[in-house]
């Protein structure tokens, strides 16, 4: 799996426990230290915990180790270590004041939509007399 996968699997694993505003921000050409930031928010420190936790075992469960942990503690901001991928779980107040968004600018981002509240093609119209109902 190469990082812009990774990224995207971790995103979407956001969703599995309600994570919202998920963002791909894509560091590569601006700098060495990871090629990708894939943050959300929770609207609460049981809900980040959650987030986190579901990221970290699902991508255990596929061989994919954390490589370092930082924000189980205050659960405000968790941020899950990957090497080539950083995930940044936020509260949402801490999300407004850290804005990794505005300090990472010139980032190239992606908005990740939920499948589940994303809505579908509607089913094209069928065509043709109504089929009339025997009582």
């Amino acid at each position: 799996m190469n990082s812009k996968q990774l990224a995207t699997t971790i995103a979407e694993l956001m969703f599995n426990k309600k994570g919202f505003d998920v963002k791909i921000l894509g560091i590569s050409q601006l700098t060495t230290m990871t090629d990708y930031f894939v943050v959300c928010s929770a609207d609460s420190d049981t809900q980040v915990k959650a987030i986190a936790d579901e990221v970290d075992k699902k991508l255990r469960d596929d061989g994919i180790k954390c490589w370092h942990a930082e924000g189980y503690k205050s659960l405000s901001w968790v941020l899950l270590d990957y090497v080539d991928v950083v995930v940044h779980v936020f509260k949402k107040e801490a999300r407004e004041f850290y804005n990794l968004e505005k300090l990472w600018g010139d980032a190239e981002i992606t908005n990740v939509e939920d499948p589940v509240l994303t809505p579908e093609k509607p089913a094209p119209k069928k065509r043709g007399r109504p089929k009339k109902i025997q009582p």
